[in-house]
């Protein structure tokens, strides 16, 4: 039952100890606001990821079928991972990235919105498949709030870095997919590694890492930069962003500020011509 309890106990996000709901600290773990003002069994019950795996696929696929809607003579018939894609101007008007959006255009704020694009059938159906596995088991590493900034900082990394290369001619002028923040929560886990010293997280991250990595350089029309920038991004992030500690009230806000921001930018593209 989705309601916020106002009195009683609740088992610390944390630690898993008993709390009550208003306690300023968990006595076990140092966590501020365990209860969660009553909302730990809300958060709870919407799984590890706190329902942002559910939130991605849903609004991935949204998009998508928009994209395809406002320009239905044009979507792509060709291509192994543009078939059945919407058409370059329906991704530029919704927020793809790349240098001729962030540079050419001035719309900086694209490195935000493209990890939600996806240019064909296999492209976005390939990449919400890793999402599926890997954002529950980052979550379960970082804690839900982290991740979810986690995944946001990796697409950033990724895509500005994809922006910057496409300068040096080393791409196409637009680029789009959750590929950039799916490295990224790869990059996290070999941060945990490092930061925890688990060999088997470790090992796991980078051969899927490293397979992604060279299938892209093996095969044409793959963003590479994007791919090695979120890797990047995620592993800094995910440095910084200590797994050691718990999980505290300010990374579930941070991961709201993401989500708000993503959507900002979404709607920014929709709104502000694109001239």
């Amino acid at each position: 039952m989705l309601s916020r309890r106002r009195t009683g106990s609740t088992l610390c996000p944390s630690c898993g100890k008993l709390v009550g709901v208003n306690d300023e600290v968990c006595l076990n773990c140092g966590r501020k606001r365990p209860g969660m003002w009553g909302l730990t069994s809300v958060v709870r019950n919407l799984g590890r990821d706190a329902g942002f795996v559910q939130l991605v696929i849903a609004g991935n696929a949204f998009l998508y079928l928009a994209m395809l809607a406002v320009d239905p003579q044009h979507i792509q018939m060709g291509g192994l991972f543009s078939l059945g894609g919407p058409s370059q101007a329906s991704l530029l008007r919704f927020g793809a990235s790349g240098a001729l959006p962030v540079f050419g255009l001035g719309r900086w704020w694209t490195v935000l919105s493209a990890g939600w694009l996806h240019a064909g059938l296999l492209h976005i159906g390939f990449n919400l498949y890793w999402i599926r596995i890997l954002a529950p088991e980052t979550a379960e590493l970082y804690g839900p709030g982290r991740m979810v900034t986690l995944y946001t900082v990796s697409s950033v990394c990724g895509f500005a870095a994809s922006s910057a290369a496409q300068l040096l001619h080393l791409g196409g002028l637009l680029t789009v997919g959750a590929s950039a923040p799916i490295l990224g929560l790869l990059g996290a886990m070999v941060a945990y590694s490092r930061r925890t010293g688990s060999g088997v997280v470790g090992r796991t991250a980078w051969s899927y890492a490293i397979y992604m990595i060279v299938f892209g350089f093996l095969r044409r029309g793959v963003d590479n930069a994007a791919h090695i920038g979120g890797f990047a991004g995620g592993f800094l992030a995910g440095y910084v962003l200590d797994p050691r500690q718990p999980e505290t009230g300010n990374h579930l806000m941070g991961a709201i500020v993401c989500i708000l921001a993503t959507v900002a930018a979404i709607v920014a593209s929709l709104v502000i011509p694109v001239s």
